[in-house]
C-alpha cells in the first residue's frame, strides 16, 4: 500500500475543483465543524503528515484514508499560502457555529438601536478576525490598515442599520426584520477590500498553470476580492431573508407566543440549519485557484510576461482567497 502512496499527490484535489459539485464536496469537507473538537497535537500531526507525503516519505502502514483525512485536518486548519495555524475563530469551519450564533442574535434582537449596534458590532468583529485569517497570505498587511477595515466597516455596518432602522420605525415588521441582512451586505462591500486592500494597491500575485510566478496584478485582485464578496453575501443571505418570514409566520401562533424567552435559541439552531449548507454553497461559487484572461491584465504586466514567456500564457492564476 504504502510503495503507490509515495507516488501519491496529497495537493491534487480530491474532487475536480472545475465543477461546482467538486468545490461543493471539497468546501463541505474542509468546513466541518466537527475539526474544531480536533485536538493542537492531531492537527500538528495531520501537518507533519502532510509534509512527509509531500516530500515523498509516506510513514508505513499508512492507508490512502488516513491520508485524505490529514489533509482534510490540515486545509480546515492551517494557511493555504503561508502553512501557518490559523486562529480558530478566523477559520472557515467557524463559520456555521460562529455565524449561527451571531446572526441568529442579530435576528433576534433588531427591535432596538443599541441591541442593533451591540450585534452589528459583534457580527464586524468576528468579520474582521475571518477576513484577516483568510487573506492571501502573500499580501502583508499592516495593524494601522487593519485597524482601519475593521472601523469602516463596522462603522458601514451600524450606520446602515441604524438608519434603516429608524426608517423602517413605520414599516411592517418583516420589512424592520430585513435591516441586519442590509446591514451585513454593505458592511462586506466595505471590510473585505479595506481588509485587502494591500492587494487592491500592489496587486495579487499571479501564476501560470504551472504555478510559476509571472508578477502581480491589480485587476486580478479586483476580480478574487469580488467574487468574495458575492461568495459572503450569498452565505448570508438565505438564513436573513429567509428567515424572518418563517419566524414572523410562527410567532402568529398562540403556543409561540407562550415561549417567547425560547424565540432568540430557535432563531440560532435555524440559522445555523442554513449555514451547515450555505456556507460550503457559497465558498464553492467560484474555484479557489481562480483566473483571468492575459488579455485582461495591465499592461505593464502583459510585456513583462511576453517578455520572459512569449504568448504562451493565455490565462494567468491566483488564490482569490475566502
Amino acid at each position: 500500500m504504502t510503495a503507490h502512496l509515495t507516488m501519491f499527490n496529497i495537493d491534487a484535489p480530491r474532487w475536480d475543483q472545475n465543477t461546482f459539485m467538486g468545490r461543493l464536496k471539497h468546501f463541505f469537507n474542509i468546513t466541518d465543524p466537527r475539526t474544531l473538537a480536533v485536538s493542537e497535537h492531531e492537527l500538528d500531526r495531520a501537518k507533519a503528515l502532510v509534509e512527509s507525503c509531500r516530500a515523498g516519505t509516506v510513514p508505513p502502514g499508512t492507508s490512502q484514508e488516513q491520508l485524505f483525512y490529514a489533509k482534510k485536518l490540515y486545509d480546515s486548519a492551517f494557511h493555504p499560502d503561508s502553512g501557518e495555524k490559523m486562529n480558530l475563530i478566523g477559520r472557515m469551519s467557524f463559520q456555521v457555529p460562529g455565524g449561527m450564533a451571531i446572526t441568529g442574535f442579530m435576528l433576534q434582537f433588531y427591535r432596538t438601536v443599541p441591541a442593533v449596534v451591540f450585534w452589528q458590532w459583534v457580527n464586524q468583529s468576528f468579520n474582521a478576525v475571518v477576513n484577516y485569517t483568510n487573506r492571501n497570505a502573500a499580501s502583508a498587511i499592516s495593524v494601522k490598515q487593519i485597524g482601519v477595515a475593521y472601523v469602516t466597516a463596522t462603522s458601514t455596518a451600524l450606520a446602515t442599520a441604524v438608519g434603516l432602522n429608524l426608517y423602517t420605525k413605520r414599516a411592517p415588521t418583516l420589512v424592520a426584520r430585513w435591516v441586519p441582512f442590509a446591514a451585513v451586505a454593505a458592511a462586506n462591500c466595505v471590510n473585505i477590500p479595506l481588509m485587502r486592500q494591500q492587494e487592491l494597491i500592489n496587486g495579487i500575485a499571479v501564476t501560470d498553470e504551472n504555478g510559476n510566478h509571472l508578477g502581480e496584478s491589480r485587476r486580478a485582485a479586483i476580480k478574487g476580492i469580488t467574487q468574495v464578496v458575492i461568495s459572503r453575501i450569498t452565505m448570508a443571505a438565505p438564513g436573513m431573508i429567509l428567515l424572518p418570514i418563517i419566524m414572523e409566520k410562527l410567532e402568529k401562533y398562540p403556543f409561540m407566543k407562550k415561549i417567547q424567552v425560547l424565540h432568540a435559541p430557535l432563531q440560532t439552531i435555524l440559522v445555523g440549519g442554513f449555514l451547515i449548507f450555505m456556507v460550503p454553497f457559497a465558498c464553492a461559487l467560484f474555484p479557489q485557484r481562480s483566473s483571468i484572461a492575459f488579455s485582461q491584465l495591465e499592461p505593464d504586466l502583459r510585456e513583462s510576461i511576453v517578455a520572459k514567456n512569449g504568448d504562451k500564457v493565455p490565462y494567468v492564476y491566483f488564490n482569490k482567497g475566502l
